[in-house]
């Protein structure tokens, strides 16, 4: 299916397109792409990354697609005025999308674990990836995020693995409705809340995606997903919870500190129980940590082999990652875009002291609108009083988007809610202000999605400090 074709990513520097590149590097794919964040300068060590890993890269301006054997990889929101597009129309290459690419070579593993779900996709992949390479399964992995076990100095960037074995995982996207593609045989799903679509869209979507998998791994702390399994026949649905006791796994006896989490799993249909010690902090990791973990029971692998791996589980880039401390102020690089994501940073950073000063820059004008009040519901709700947010305008890297509604449209929700918060021409005016704020004792937390240039932000932040 792979070996020997040509394939050419329409943005392969991206979160979903950088993977699977890799694997199809890894499985013989000649590889080629271009990047728009390439041609402006913008992270040049992951392009640099790439390159090295056999990746031709090209300005993205058509003119690396000349020849019809060629295959376009593109992703659902491109469009047809991009250059590569056109080119690849004029030549008479085959154009495909990313969930199509990717969900040909899922569909054709013998295991296949698909993570679904609004929140903690990358890290239950992540987890689940570990578990089973440190049980010897050497999976396949296809991830939205860099997974810290697998990085190292050659490879500073570990978005994907290749293995040998038969399992392959992968974070499958519900935003553009490709989850429709994928066909798991263990399908989980951590939650299901408002992010890019309507919510009788997004169980209409989950629920067919669990429904022809042979296990769903369910959360029954959240309602929609509890609702889904109580839908499902008799043995088909695994459940886990920190909060009700009927699940299949269970969350007890949470020792939390700044830098992990404790906990006892307790596998209910059998009485086992393990001792799982994370190094990555928060509830809602543990909750995380369980979906993993009864994924790769479902895998065959036993719960003590896999709370044993959690324990070297280092985590994943950008999911509450301590880019340092200077004067007293500790700054914190996050993935977190979506309320539910924002909320767990949140609740799990305020269960240490330090006044938060966080900068959000929302993930792109569509999702601002679509989510404005359950933005501003969820900020109101969990800063504290000391807390500040400040907001640039969202994410835009061209297109016909409506750009009507902005930042100042969150921040003054928030501010009538009693909340300390402002919206700031750009990110440049907001580091300048979280500058002017620091104190000792302050957290600075960087939030925001879709912008690899986040963490340079956070981390010249710490600099100027």
């Amino acid at each position: 299916m792979i070996q020997g074709n040509e394939y050419f990513f329409c943005g392969v520097g991206g979160s979903g397109m950088a993977p699977l590149a890799m694997i199809v590097t890894a499985r013989g794919g000649i590889v080629a792409g271009s990047d728009r964040a390439r041609d402006q300068g913008r992270t040049p060590a992951k392009f640099d990354f790439l390159a090295r890993r056999g990746v031709t890269l090209h300005p993205q301006d058509g003119s690396g697609l000349t020849r019809p054997e060629q295959i376009l990889v593109v992703s659902a929101a491109v469009e047809e005025t991009i250059p590569d597009v056109q080119a690849a129309r004029r030549v008479g290459a085959a154009v495909v999308t990313r969930a199509e690419l990717l969900s040909g070579l899922f569909n054709a593993a013998k295991l296949r674990i698909g993570v679904g779900g609004t929140s903690g996709k990358s890290t239950i992949t992540g987890m689940t990836g570990w578990i089973l390479a440190a049980a010897g399964l050497s999976p396949t992995i296809m991830n939205g995020a860099d997974m810290k076990n697998f990085m190292t100095d050659d490879a500073p960037f570990a978005s994907a693995l290749t293995g040998g074995g038969a399992a392959f995982v992968s974070e499958i996207d519900e935003s553009d409705g490709s989850i429709a593609r994928f066909r798991p045989g263990i399908a989980i799903v951590s939650n299901i809340s408002i992010d890019h679509k309507p919510m009788a869209e997004l169980r209409q979507l989950f629920g067919d995606f669990v429904a022809g998998a042979d296990t769903a791994i369910l959360n029954l702390d959240n309602d929609e997903t509890a609702a889904l399994a109580a839908t499902l026949p008799p043995g088909k649905a695994v459940t886990y919870a920190l909060d009700r006791g009927d699940a299949d796994l269970v969350a007890r006896a949470l020792a939390p500190a700044p830098d992990g989490v404790g906990f006892e799993v307790v596998e209910t249909p059998t009485g086992a129980v393990a001792r799982v010690s994370l190094r990555t902090p928060g509830r809602h990791n543990v909750s995380n940590a369980l979906a993993a973990l009864a994924a790769a029971r479902a895998a065959g692998v036993e719960l003590a082999t896999g709370a044993r791996a959690l324990a070297d589980f280092r985590g994943i880039r950008r999911r509450m990652d301590v880019v340092g401390s200077a004067k007293g102020v500790t700054v914190i690089d996050d993935f977190g875009h979506n309320p539910d994501k924002i909320a767990a940073t949140l609740d799990t950073l305020h269960g240490f002291p330090g006044r938060l000063l966080v900068m959000f820059q929302p993930h792109g004008f569509g999702p601002l609108r679509l989510m404005r009040q359950e933005f501003i519901d969820g900020f109101a709700t969990h800063l504290g009083e000391d807390d500040v947010l400040l907001m640039p305008e969202p994410v835009y890297f061209g297109g016909t988007v409506d750009r009507s509604i902005g930042s100042s449209a969150i921040t003054e929700g928030v501010a009538a809610r009693g909340r300390q918060a402002e919206a700031l021409p750009d990110r440049a005016a907001c580091g300048d202000r979280l500058i002017e704020l620091a104190r000792p004792g302050d957290r600075v937390v960087v939030m925001g999605a879709r912008d690899d240039t986040l963490s340079l932000f956070a981390a010249d932040l710490l600099q100027r400090l």
